[in-house]
């Protein structure tokens, strides 16, 4: 334990040296198995005006629900629910999470309700994967849709108002078992999987705790040695996770999105020596109709001729812009700019040069 003190010491101590302009390890990692869980849960929201569902399953759930207060209602009574619907509701349980801290739910209609506005979540219990409750529900729902209907059927509808939040509406009813102060190890997974991250992230830890302290078992994992007792190991990946640490360069990239027009490149984009030119070939035709008349010694009957008239636009003022070696992303945005290409002509062009074997990035159109 005296020695686990005595490192936590000079991490703090080199911590402040070994501070640079980087990433930190907390905002690039996650820790295995220190994780958010998600809850779901069925429910009853009551007091609408009107907006109600008509489903069999409301009804159903409504009157399993009287039965529970101790109301049965004669065999075969139709309630007619107008201010009832039945909903799903779901939660995402923060790591460390304790019986009697709240959480934000969403309560989203499960059946034809036109709006959740102004109802009230009754009683739902929230379970997870294994089917234990670790969180009950209930309260005054907040909608940031609405619609509205006219007498003669016109209907205008803002946003979802099927769907609404209760912030801090669940309270944790038990915590999910953690495994954070088993082992003589811990695990950090990089967001990003990157070799020459693991590698960095690596010899940062060794150089400060001393060879072997931090092992890099993939592109995406680094195990550290931590020790047992839980306080020690708070403070200890307390200073671990906010050391700061160079990242290896993201892929070469080219993002395309096609729908919207978006392109994004990255800054390691390289291009070899090509030359390019791209214009647009524009067709005009027209219509002209002239009348023509038969000499006056002949015989004949005045008819209307047309004269169709055919332009065509090559696109003479096009430039060619050619590329040399080691091209950079900023050349490649003054060239285009130069030349004026929209954005559906770059990404047309781009293809093209990645066909070409010109292009040194991945191209992903999305």
């Amino acid at each position: 334990m005296k020695n686990w003190r005595q490192t936590i010491v000079i991490l703090m101590l080199g911590f402040f040296t070994y501070l640079a302009h980087a990433e930190r390890i907390k905002d690039i990692t996650s820790i295995s198995g220190i994780r958010s869980n998600q809850l779901v849960g069925y429910g009853l929201v009551v007091g609408l005006d009107g907006s109600g569902d008509k489903a069999p399953f409301t009804t159903q759930t409504f009157l399993n629900m009287m039965t529970e207060f101790g109301i049965t209602l004669p065999q075969g009574t139709d309630p007619k629910l107008k201010n009832v619907a039945a909903v799903s509701v779901t939660a995402e349980l923060p790591p460390f999470s304790k019986p009697g801290q709240r959480v934000d739910i969403t309560v989203s209609s499960l059946g034809n309700a036109k709006s959740l506005r102004g109802g009230t979540l009754l009683f739902t219990p929230l379970k997870a994967a294994d089917g234990n409750i670790y969180a009950v529900g209930q309260g005054n729902l907040v909608v940031g849709g609405f619609g509205a209907d006219g007498n003669d059927g016109s209907s205008i509808t803002v946003n979802v108002p099927s769907v609404g939040r209760i912030p801090n509406g669940a309270t944790v009813e038990q915590a999910v078992p953690s495994n954070f102060g088993r082992g003589d190890s811990m695990i950090f997974n990089l967001d990003q999987p990157d070799f020459t991250t693991a590698r960095y992230m690596t010899e940062k830890i060794n150089d400060l705790l001393g060879p072997g302290t931090a092992e890099a078992l993939d592109a995406a994992s680094i195990r550290i040695s931590a020790p047992r007792d839980t306080s020690q190991r708070v403070a200890y990946l307390s200073i671990i996770e906010n050391l700061e640490i160079e990242t290896g360069k993201e892929r070469a990239k080219i993002i395309i999105n096609s729908r919207t027009g978006t392109i994004v490149m990255g800054q390691n984009v390289r291009i070899e020596p090509v030359a390019v030119t791209h214009g647009s070939l524009t067709v005009t035709i027209t219509e002209d109709f002239e009348v023509a008349q038969p000499n006056a010694l002949a015989e004949g009957e005045t008819v209307v001729v047309p004269q169709t008239n055919i332009n065509i636009d090559d696109g003479g003022d096009n430039r060619m812009f050619k590329f040399g070696p080691g091209i950079t992303l900023d050349d490649i945005v003054k060239a285009v700019n130069e030349v004026g290409a929209a954005p559906g002509d770059l990404m047309a062009i781009l293809e093209a040069m990645k066909q070409a074997g010109a292009l040194k990035a991945e191209l992903i159109v999305i």
